[in-house]
């Protein structure tokens, strides 16, 4: 089969389109035919080890685990002995874990516990926009604040993969949503279901005197004093990205100790889990039609690399996805 791998680390450049042997499923696992696929944040990371850090998961000098991707959708080619949700033919979309990522392939062996039935209404394009960046949304805030009918949520990067799903899941919540993004995004933001839009080149939402129960920040680029002044007196914050590594170091480290007093809480997002109870969620979700998956661009197999390359500009609108088949 075809699949996308690297050796070293480095630029999209680094990236190899190869003849691979294709996989067989275990017991417990299902091969998928994969039809679409991807590209999140956690893929240049792991490629270019950026931050450091990424060397410590998966090699110092080199990496361990040459496979990218972890977003896929596709069709059930055959299920292991002890798979007894699935049957081939299948439609299904899920996650890879961290360590085993392969979803820039052909074909990808996944446990039967990470995968999903996909909506019949959906492309299977629009399946694979879904895992990572929803289950992104979704456990940041659900896990962060009990969230109520007519709670204030702030999105921060509402026009980007997660938080285009992150709109949309406060709103399934009765949470009043705002979003914050670009003047390009204003109508798109809007046309997901922000009640609020708040376009960050003409206004300050740590300066405007507004505050919220939630903040997702799904970019990372506010000090610890601008959340907690955006915030209500028991309001949270939670980030799920970074734009810098002394910013990173606030909210991973001086986050949690500040939050220990007063009642706010500002904090980084743990690593996201990829619970089937929360894949089924998301579905339910996705057949009801309260979370619709954005799309910026589609890009065939063989140019991943530029995927890469679009995302890493931080311009995308939505999803950036790739169509294997």
């Amino acid at each position: 089969m075809k699949a996308i791998r690297y050796t070293q680390y480095g630029s999209p450049d680094v990236l190899q389109f190869q003849d691979v042997e294709k996989p067989t499923p275990k017991d417990d696992e299902v091969l998928v035919k994969i039809r679409a696929a991807s590209v999140n944040p956690l893929d240049w990371h792991l490629m270019r080890a950026s931050p450091f850090l990424a060397r410590l998961e998966n090699g110092l000098f080199k990496p361990k685990n040459p496979k990218l991707g972890a977003d896929i959708a596709g069709r059930v080619e055959a299920v292991g002995s002890n798979v007894t949700e699935f049957k081939v033919g299948d439609e299904v979309f899920g996650i890879l874990g961290i360590d085993m990522l392969g979803g820039f392939a052909e074909y990808v062996c996944m446990r039967e516990a990470n995968l999903v039935s996909k909506p019949t209404h959906l492309s299977f394009e629009q399946a694979a926009a879904v895992p990572v960046a929803a289950l992104t949304a979704l456990q940041g805030m659900r896990n962060t604040i009990q969230l109520q009918p007519g709670q204030k949520v702030l999105i921060n990067g509402a026009s980007g993969g997660v938080g285009t799903f992150a709109v949309q899941i406060a709103k399934s919540f009765g949470a009043e949503v705002t979003g914050v993004c670009s003047t390009r995004n204003l109508d798109m933001v809007r046309s997901i279901g922000a009640d609020h839009v708040i376009d960050y080149t003409r206004e300050d939402f740590t300066q405007n005197g507004h505050q919220y129960d939630l903040i997702f920040c799904a970019v990372g680029n506010r000090s610890l004093k601008d959340y907690k002044r955006a915030l209500k007196p028991q309001g949270a914050c939670v980030i799920a990205g970074f734009t810098g590594l002394g910013l990173l170091f606030q909210h991973m480290i001086l986050g949690p100790r500040q939050s220990q007093v007063g009642g706010q809480r500002v904090g980084l997002m743990a690593t996201v889990n990829s619970t089937k109870t929360d894949l089924v969620f998301l579905h339910e979700l996705l057949q009801a039609g309260k979370v619709v998956p954005v799309i910026d661009k589609c890009y065939p197999f063989k140019e991943v690399p530029d995927a890469l390359r679009y995302l890493e500009t931080g311009r995308a609108r939505g999803k950036v996805v790739i169509t294997v088949a």
